[in-house]
C-alpha cells in the first residue's frame, strides 16, 4: 500500500469506531466506482433493502444525476458494503462486512493478486468452475451463485411482448437472421475491431446487424459506429435483450461471448495473440464453442458456414455452459441477495 493508504486508515477507523459507539454507522451502503458496476448490481439490488449508493467520481456521479439518483460521497463508514471492484481496502476496519461480485461472465482475465479477493467476507462469482480455480490460487472467499445479468433473459423481465417490441423499435427485417458483433476492450492486440469494423455496412444487405462494444472502446470507433446506416450501435449497459434477438455474434475475447453462449446460438470468434491478459484454458473454450477466424475475409464465409449448420457446436456449447454458469434460472440475483442478507440480518 501506498503512504496515503496509511493516511487514510486510521482516521477511518477511529471514526468508524466512534460512530459504532453511539450507533451511527450506516447499515448498507453500495459502493459505485463505475456505472457499469450500478447496472451489474441492479438485479441483485431488487431483493435487498435500498442501500446507501456512494459514487466514487465525477463520471458516476454524473450518471447518477442523469437518472435522478441520490448518492452520497467517501468517505462513509457503513456496517456493511457492497461492490464490484477490488477495493475492500476502502473499507478498512475488520468488522465492516465486504462483499464483492465480478464484473464479467467467468474468468476471460486473469485472476489478480489473492489478496484483492480475500478481503473480502464472500465474492460472487458466475460457476463452481470458478470457485475450483480460486481456491487453488489460494482465494478463499468466492461463491457461485450464476450471472444476474441475465437473470431477466432466463427468468421474469424480457418476455415475448418485450422481444418483439424490441425488435419492432430496431427495424429488424424478419425475413434477415441477425448477427450481432462486439468486442472487447483495444488493448494488447484483443480487440478484434479493425478486422470487422469496414465490413458490417456491406453486411447489413443480407443481415440485420446490432453491435456492442466494450465500454472503454475508443471513441473514434464508437462514433463511427453510431453514423453507420441501417447498424444499431448498442448504447445500454445491458445487452441481454439484443443477445436474444440475435441469430448469430461475431466476437474476439470478450466476456459477452459468454453469455451469448448461454443461448444456444451461433459464434464466430477471431484468433487473438496470446498474452498476459489471456487464458489459455478460456482461449481453447472459445474455440470449441465457435467457428474460429484470423481475418476480414473469413467473416461472410464464416456466417454462413454457422448458419448453414447452427447445430454443429451446440453440444460443445452445452458444456461450456456447464462451466461458465452456476444455473441459467434467472435466479442468481436472488442468491446473491440471501448471501448480502445473511450479514445484515447478523447486525
Amino acid at each position: 500500500m501506498v503512504f496515503s493508504y496509511y493516511l487514510y486508515k486510521y482516521p477511518f477507523k477511529i471514526t468508524w469506531h466512534l460512530l459504532s459507539l453511539f450507533k451511527l454507522n450506516p447499515k448498507f451502503v453500495f459502493y459505485c466506482a463505475d456505472p457499469l458496476d450500478y447496472e451489474m448490481f441492479l438485479p441483485i439490488q431488487k431483493y435487498l433493502p435500498q442501500p446507501i449508493i456512494i459514487a466514487k467520481n465525477k463520471k458516476t456521479r454524473e450518471y447518477f444525476d442523469d437518472l435522478g439518483i441520490k448518492y452520497g460521497r467517501m468517505p462513509s463508514f457503513p456496517k456493511v458494503v457492497v461492490m464490484g471492484r477490488h477495493m475492500p481496502y476502502k473499507f478498512p476496519v475488520k468488522s465492516i462486512r465486504k462483499i464483492g461480485f465480478d464484473h464479467g461472465l467467468y474468468q476471460f482475465k486473469r485472476w489478480t493478486s489473492p489478496k484483492n479477493y480475500n478481503g473480502f467476507d464472500v465474492y460472487f462469482v458466475s460457476s463452481n468452475d470458478q470457485v475450483k480455480t480460486a481456491n487453488s490460487l489460494g482465494i478463499t472467499s468466492v461463491k457461485a451463485i450464476g450471472y444476474p445479468k441475465l437473470d431477466k433473459a432466463f427468468g421474469e423481465g424480457y418476455d415475448q411482448k418485450y422481444i418483439s417490441n424490441l425488435r419492432s423499435k430496431l427495424g429488424i427485417d424478419s425475413s434477415k437472421k441477425t448477427v450481432i458483433f462486439s468486442t472487447t476492450w483495444d488493448v494488447e492486440g484483443l480487440s478484434a475491431i479493425d478486422k470487422w469494423i469496414d465490413q458490417i455496412e456491406a453486411l447489413a444487405s443480407e443481415y440485420n446487424i446490432l453491435v456492442t462494444v466494450h465500454t472503454w472502446t475508443k471513441d473514434k470507433y464508437k462514433d463511427r459506429l453510431r453514423s453507420m446506416k441501417n447498424v444499431n450501435f448498442i448504447e445500454e449497459f445491458d445487452a441481454a435483450p439484443y443477445l436474444m434477438i440475435s441469430d448469430l455474434m461475431v466476437g474476439d475475447y470478450s466476456s459477452i461471448i459468454g453469455e451469448f453462449c448461454a443461448f444456444n446460438k451461433p459464434i464466430v470468434t477471431f484468433n487473438v495473440p496470446d498474452s498476459d491478459r489471456t487464458i489459455p484454458e478460456v482461449k481453447n473454450l472459445l474455440k470449441q464453442i465457435s467457428i474460429t477466424i484470423n481475418d476480414s475475409s473469413e467473416i461472410r464465409p464464416a456466417i454462413q458456414e454457422s448458419f448453414k449448420n447452427p447445430d454443429a457446436k451446440a453440444e460443445a456449447r452445452m458444456k461450456a455452459n456447464k462451466i461458465l454458469f452456476y444455473a441459467l434460472d434467472g435466479k442468481a440475483g436472488k442468491r446473491a441477495a440471501n448471501e448480502i442478507m445473511k450479514f445484515i440480518n447478523a447486525l
